[in-house]
């Protein structure tokens, strides 16, 4: 029998299957055996080597070998076209393996811009700047105010400078001057740090999502820094916050394809001048609040020569589109609003895909990095929902066993702090996408970078340890990029100079803003419920008062004037509410 509604069966969580603890007995099992195996072979060429210096001690050992070199044994024509044909198939295998692999890519290094401290916006900038533009009415003024206020970004963030004039100023020529300042500071500081010269770039990929000029973005970067004209090159535009890993899959296809290996410039930029709503709907009003100018460059290269001074290696790139759904399609859609403005409309069904898109690139990316333990835990649960119809809950997979780093798309405080709670991940793995937000605020494409810049400037990154990037996009997408360590990498980036002494702020921001909302959601529901109270106090007094009035004697016709409030008058002159409570005579 089902337990019933507010019951404590009711209530009871429901509990993983299998238990998370059999997933750590696996791997604990999984590691005793193979400290067992290590140990076996140990044991076993002890033994060996202890019986050969045993048998050379005694004299026995040379003339044994002797005896077996000049022994005559006579091979069978069988044997010769056996042994003929393991060698054939053992070199078609080995020549089959070497073929599938992937040449390796590797990241050289990158770079995050850090804009001029004149290009700040505080909130106390924001809200003036955009009441006095004119643009906003009372309602939406009140509406990015809030939301403003419990964004976690900091007084530090940046707008363009179009943006901070008064009036702004947001068309093509200062569009063109954000995307120049922007690409070019990222570029150059990258190709410095690298010692690389702008014309041994052998591939380049421009992602920017809603600035699409002519020329491209792309064009500009070869014009700028008078890159080689034979240069593979390739301008991304409208796929949203996650093209920088496509950018990054991109490139690395184009490197693979070079026989001799070449390097690849990957630059994720998004233009906030040409794209700063000024119309009234409140679904278009967040971006307002939340995107801000930043952008990364990223050097990719497949020269094996280089691998010694590339701080990673490539291992997997994920991509995942649900744009044959309606929902997924339009969730984050740019149109006009009801005045002509256009702006980036976010759906209510953005929450729900993003979630779905995730689950799926979870499901792909999960077989490639998760440990034995986990794909044993995943398969237990498929088969006990799949096949034997239990009702267990589904099996999410503890991703935290299969990387170090986490950088995920710093979108929004919802976006952080829901991935973070469906991953599980602790305060210091959160750390990187939340500073990000809090420091630079969403800078589209570019996010997943700053993360990753901080986790080098604040946390260090060991030989080995594997970092996972992870995006969202418009159309809808999630994209994956995981990268393993080839070496310590310790370094302080420019974008996280000013962070010293600061480094817990952005967590302490999020714990604060998280603990008002939870506060103001109590008192509203304490409000309701004293107002539902009211309610049924009042109610046993209304009905008494709609009895009385249907006793009253009726005398002639009934006056049908209309009353104020929806009110009537009644026979003998009293005014009856709509609700039927009698209020007065009216004289």
């Amino acid at each position: 029998m089902a337990p019933e509604r507010g019951s404590a069966a009711a209530r009871t969580p429901r509990q993983d299957f299998p238990p998370r603890w059999v997933g750590k007995a696996l791997k604990v099992a999984f590691a005793c055996t193979h400290y067992a195996a290590v140990a076996a072979a140990a044991l076993v060429a002890y033994f060996v080597s202890a019986h050969l210096l045993a048998a050379h001690s005694a004299g026995t050992l040379l003339p044994r070998l002797q005896a077996a070199l000049d022994a005559s044994h006579t091979l069978q024509a069988s044997h010769l076209l056996a042994a003929a044909a393991a060698a054939a198939l053992v070199g078609a295998v080995a020549a089959l393996a070497l073929r599938r692999r992937q040449p390796p890519v590797y990241l050289l290094d990158f770079e995050c811009y850090r804009p001029e401290d004149k290009n700040k916006v505080t909130y106390n900038r924001f809200i003036t700047g955009s009441r006095d533009s004119g643009f906003f009415d009372a309602a939406a003024m009140d509406f990015q105010t809030r939301i403003l206020h419990k964004s976690g970004l900091s007084d530090e963030t940046f707008f363009p400078p179009g943006l901070h004039l008064d009036p702004p100023e947001f068309d093509m020529a200062w569009a063109r001057q954000e995307a120049e300042l922007v690409m070019f500071n990222a570029v150059a500081d990258l190709l410095a740090k690298t010692g690389l010269q702008p014309r041994q770039v052998d591939v380049l990929v421009v992602n920017c999502s809603l600035f699409n000029p002519t020329p491209s973005l792309s064009a500009m970067v070869i014009h700028h820094f008078g890159m080689r004209s034979d240069i593979d090159s390739y301008n991304l535009g409208g796929m949203g916050c996650s093209a920088g890993m496509i950018a990054v899959d991109l490139a690395a296809k184009m490197l693979r394809e070079r026989s001799k290996g070449g390097y690849a410039l990957v630059v994720s930029t998004e233009n906030i001048t040409q794209n700063w709503y000024h119309g009234n709907e409140r679904s278009m009003l967040i971006p307002n609040t939340i995107f801000r100018m930043g952008s990364a460059a990223v050097l990719l290269t497949s020269k094996a020569s280089e691998r010694h001074r590339s701080k990673y290696e490539l291992q997997h790139v994920v991509r995942v589109h649900l744009g044959a759904d309606d929902a997924a399609y339009k969730c984050v859609f740019q149109r006009p609003d009801e005045g002509r403005f256009i702006g980036v409309e976010l759906s209510k069904d953005l929450v729900g895909v993003a979630g779905r898109a995730m689950e799926v690139n979870m499901t792909r990316l999960g077989p490639l990095v998760l440990p034995w333990s986990e794909k044993l835990m995943f398969a237990a649960n498929w088969v006990a929902r799949r096949t034997l119809r239990l009702s267990v809950p589904k099996y999410v997979p503890d991703f935290k066993q299969a990387f170090n780093h986490f950088c995920l798309h710093a979108g929004g405080r919802g976006v952080v702090e829901g991935l973070s709670k469906q991953l599980g991940l602790g305060p210091r793995q959160m750390a990187p996408s939340a500073n990000t937000l809090h420091w630079y605020g969403n800078t589209s494409s570019s996010t997943v970078w700053y993360s990753f810049g901080f986790v080098e400037s604040v946390q260090g990154v060991r030989k080995g340890d594997i970092v996972w990037q992870i995006g969202f996009g418009s159309g809808f997408k999630c994209n994956s990029v995981v990268w393993r360590a080839l070496r310590d990498v310790h370094t302080m980036h420019k974008a996280w100079q000013h962070i010293e002494g600061r480094e817990g702020q952005a967590l302490e921001t999020l714990q604060r803003i998280a603990a008002e909302t939870a506060a103001e959601r109590q008192q509203k529901q304490v409000d309701a419920t004293v107002t539902v109270a009211a309610h049924q106090r009042a109610a046993p007094a209304e009905a008494a008062d709609a009895a009385a009035a249907k006793q009253l004697p009726k005398q002639g016709k009934e006056d049908t004037a209309p009353l104020p409030n929806g009110s009537q008058r009644a026979n003998g002159g009293v005014r009856v509410l709509r609700n039927g409570k009698v209020v007065a005579p009216v004289s």
